[in-house]
């Protein structure tokens, strides 16, 4: 039989084996756990990684992208070869004229009013002067008894003449006949002068029209004292008349573009009481000077107006096509750069800022002419930052001029 302590010493070895396997197992499991805790802790740093670099690399290219500055361009507009320039212009009638009296009296009558229209040789009023009657009475009375005294004088003196043939008077008493006969005739030739004058005066007292027109304004009535002025008072306007078939439109035209304004050019009248309608007209002449005050030409404009629907006095709105010497561009006032240096633009190359100078034209208020540094092609950036630098990277938008069609 077996001893107490060798049974117990033979029940552990037979358990040994067990417990190494057992062992064994929990040991792979461990590691094989930490191994999948150290994978799933290295794939969550890296995924933190790469979120890290990714998002800085999006920050990067997003700040590269707002770093480029946007600008809106436009394309230069080429001008027409003729430029059509608008001026203000005075309506004149083509004949316009006061009519004054040349004899002092008082109005016994008027025969025309304003808005009448009369003809050359129409009676339009009447002045009664009784003093110039008088003394036309007193000088035709004055002529008669000149010429019964040149009558008397020359049988005298014919007398005479054929009694010296016989020696029946004095060579003297001949000479005194024929002298005498002289002075009566001299007499005579005074006072028809002194008469012609006179009726002339008489003629004064009826008004007549000069020419063919409108009676624009009557300033005297029945009644009223006319002064001639020949005797240093003021001179009565008792009519004024316009010819208004034909009428002259007087514009100023600035300086530089004179040389563009030719005779014969055509003209547009426009007036603010025919909205939508033109009429036409035609330059007729011009001053050929410059006026040094102004720095203006005057020209003429002549319009036909047979039935009388414009109005002397009218303020007109004149059109006129001027050629121009070289092609210029419109631009935009908000295009234009002022630099100590300049007058310059921003134009866009190959998706670079340059700036160019400019020398402006004439200012059309929202638009401007430039004259030189331009092109056709250029794309001009319209309000350009302060800060613009000839070589700043840019991205650009389109853009049109006012009233462009798209």
């Amino acid at each position: 039989m077996l001893s107490q302590t060798e049974g117990v010493r033979g029940i552990a070895g037979h358990s040994g084996p067990r417990n190494d396997a057992k062992t064994e197992k929990s040991a792979r499991t461990r590691w094989l756990a930490l191994a999948v805790a150290s994978f799933a802790v290295a794939a969550l740093l890296a995924y933190g990684i790469w979120s890290r670099v990714k998002a800085n690399k999006n920050l990067g290219a997003e700040t590269s992208q707002l770093a480029v500055t946007t600008v809106s361009v436009v394309a230069p507009k080429q001008t027409t070869p003729a430029q059509e320039i608008i001026l203000p212009g005075n309506v004149q009638p083509f004949i316009s004229s006061p009519i004054y009296a040349r004899t002092n009296g008082y109005l016994k009558n008027w025969y025309a009013d304003i808005g009448a229209h009369v003809k050359q040789g129409q009676l339009l009023a009447v002045i009664d002067a009784p003093e110039v009657d008088q003394q036309l009475a007193q000088s035709l009375s004055n002529l008669n008894t000149a010429k019964a005294n040149l009558a008397l004088a020359e049988i005298t003196r014919n007398r005479y003449q054929g009694l010296i043939k016989t020696n029946a008077v004095a060579q003297q008493d001949v000479d005194n006949a024929v002298g005498s006969y002289n002075a009566n005739q001299a007499i005579v030739e005074a006072d028809e002068a002194n008469v012609k004058q006179l009726q002339a005066l008489q003629s004064f007292e009826k008004i007549y029209a000069p020419f063919d027109g409108v009676v624009t304004a009557r300033n005297t009535d029945i009644g009223d004292l006319i002064d001639s002025g020949s005797s240093g008072g003021v001179k009565t306007d008792m009519f004024h008349i316009a010819q208004p078939g034909t009428l002259r439109v007087y514009v100023n035209v600035p300086e530089e573009y004179s040389q563009g304004v030719k005779v014969g050019m055509s003209a547009n009248l426009a007036l603010a009481e025919f909205p939508g309608r033109n009429f036409q007209g035609k330059l007729v002449r011009t001053a050929e000077a410059i006026n040094v005050t102004t720095r203006t030409l005057l020209i003429e404009v002549d319009v036909q107006n047979p039935t009388g629907t414009l109005l002397t006095g009218s303020y007109a709105e004149v059109h006129l096509q001027i050629p121009t010497q070289a092609s210029t561009y419109l631009l935009p006032v908000n295009t234009l750069i002022f630099r100590s240096e300049g007058l310059h633009v921003g134009i866009v190359k190959d998706g670079k800022v340059t700036l160019s100078a400019v020398t402006p034209g004439h200012d059309f208020g929202d638009q401007i002419e430039i004259v030189s540094g331009l092109k056709a092609n250029d794309q001009v950036i319209v309000n350009p930052p302060d800060s613009i630098v000839s070589g700043q990277q840019v991205q650009i938008v389109q853009a049109t001029l006012p009233g462009d069609t798209k």
